[in-house]
């Protein structure tokens, strides 16, 4: 994986056009074949997309100011309370258990950084996220 090829992504979002839903998510990374077949392997694949996820993170602390992550549980509850949670933040809510969130300056838009893993029966994948929906 290319710390710097994420970061050329993630600048991208900050400067690209959105389709009309108003945000864009983009797999910056994708297992192959860790689905729930062998759950040592899927175990040790998701470890190294969060550490890949901390260091793109760290990077991005230092260019936006450090941001504590955001747990999702809470946002789940929600939605399973019939709360409507506007997107992308629902469905990120749903894929990842922790997102790191920023809002880079000039740009009008949020940035949300995840490891959608929550679903053994899919990949494991590092999004990115780019929103003008303030999170909820």
């Amino acid at each position: 994986m290319d710390i710097v090829k994420f970061l050329t992504a993630v600048e991208a979002l900050c400067a690209g056009e959105f389709p009309e839903a108003g945000h864009r998510t983009v797999e910056l990374a994708t297992s192959h074949g860790t689905r729930a077949d062998d759950a040592q392997i899927r175990e040790r694949t998701a470890a190294d997309f969060h550490a890949y996820r901390e260091a793109l993170a760290q990077r991005l602390h230092d260019r936006w100011g450090r941001q504590h992550p955001w747990g999702q549980q809470t946002v789940r509850l929600r939605v399973a309370r019939g709360e409507e949670i506007p997107e992308p933040w629902a469905t990120l809510s749903l894929l990842t258990d922790e997102l790191d969130v920023w809002e880079p300056p000039g740009t009008g838009r949020w940035i949300a950084l995840g490891v959608a893993d929550r679903d053994d029966t899919d990949e494991i994948r590092l999004l990115a996220t780019a929103t003008v929906t303030p999170p909820p």
